[in-house]
């Protein structure tokens, strides 16, 4: 049985991102929420009952793989949508999640708020890298442990800009772009798309295409924002001369095929 209607496949291709909602239960959410703020409190003396200790406007989490972030991870309804946009047995089951950016409301700008196409390998010298068959990446994933809306720093993303990326990336081929180099090439080549706002309800997954280009983005909210952003892991690469193309590699394809 489907998860995603071929309404929001659709949206996928196009938009380049698609909200799962309740991918995994609000009270996981809760629980793995909990579990955070104990690892935040102990690493950074802040308390989800006092602001005057949320002194830092980021704090990063690497990553956590006790159980209930392994259960949020591994629900049948995220699995279901992740088979329907990049295809039965093409990725690999996440065993558990990170980076957690735990975002505070804080006048201070976090230093990392600027968009960008994620890297996925790395290079040579160590060097992040990238490339248009997605080396390493099937999708990026944004798992909200917290409620987000419009003020809680959501991440920010132009929508359709995965195929312009897609055009800029083809040309560096197998060995693909340096991450900083090709955000100064894509973010002003895309500047001119809408954005939108990743919002929404603990539980609630975004699931990004790759080559999204993207932005973190000052907290003017009231309450911290607990997100984690994991990869996920392809058992292969994006076929560019697929004849039956996944949702992931229909806007790679038409995009270059667009020149």
């Amino acid at each position: 049985m489907a998860v995603l209607s071929a309404a929001q496949v659709r949206a996928f291709a196009d938009d380049g991102f698609v909200r799962l909602e309740e991918a995994f239960p609000r009270t996981l959410a809760d629980e793995c929420r909990a579990l955070l703020w104990e690892q935040v409190r102990a690493e950074t003396g802040a308390a989800p009952d006092d602001p005057a200790t949320w002194t830092l406007p980021v704090h990063r989490i690497p990553g956590r793989g006790d159980p209930p972030f392994r259960r949020a991870a591994t629900t049948d309804r995220l699995h279901g949508a992740l088979d329907q946009l990049v295809g039965p047995g093409r990725w690999r089951p996440r065993r558990g999640l990170g980076t957690f950016p735990i975002r505070f409301p804080h006048a201070d700008d976090p230093g990392d708020a600027g968009w960008h196409v994620e890297a996925s390998f790395a290079g040579p010298t160590g060097e992040f890298r990238l490339n248009v068959r997605s080396r390493n990446r099937a999708l990026l994933m944004l798992f909200l442990f917290s409620e987000v809306g419009e003020a809680d720093a959501p991440t920010k993303v132009r929508i359709g800009s995965h195929r312009k990326a897609a055009r800029l990336l083809a040309p560096y081929g197998d060995e693909g772009a340096d991450f900083f180099a090709f955000a100064r090439e894509a973010v002003p080549a895309t500047d001119d798309l809408p954005v939108a706002l990743a919002t929404g309800l603990p539980g609630d997954v975004y699931l990004v295409h790759p080559f999204l280009v993207h932005s973190a983005q000052v907290h003017h909210g009231t309450r911290p924002r607990f997100m984690a952003q994991p990869p996920l892991d392809p058992t292969g690469l994006l076929d560019l001369h697929a004849t039956d193309p996944t949702p992931v590699e229909e806007p790679v394809l038409a995009a270059l095929a667009a020149g």
